[in-house]
């Protein structure tokens, strides 16, 4: 996966508003699993991957569907961001 900007968290937590509390981890997860594929195809080929994108978590979040920007952080979408936050630095501690 390519280098996670601003932009990017902000398109992975509109992505998880479309998806069910319960399934959110799982949702991220998939996330992170398609801009690492995608990353290593655009590495290999040179090009985009047909589905997932360039390799970005942006591109991954925007390939399954993000729901509009919020006027506000209310709960859920702190609750969004933080499965956001939670995972991508558990994987940097990897």
């Amino acid at each position: 996966m390519r280098a996670v900007q601003l932009a990017d968290i902000e398109c992975a937590m509109r992505h998880l508003l479309q998806v069910p509390p319960a399934q959110r981890r799982a949702a991220m997860a998939d996330l992170l699993a398609r801009a690492d594929s995608a990353d290593r195809y655009r590495k290999r080929l040179r090009r985009r991957h047909p589905d997932f994108g360039d390799g970005t978590l942006m591109a991954a979040a925007m390939g399954q569907g993000v729901a509009p920007r919020p006027a506000a952080c209310d709960a859920q979408v702190l609750a969004c961001l933080d499965i956001v936050i939670t995972v991508l630095r558990a994987r940097k501690a990897r």
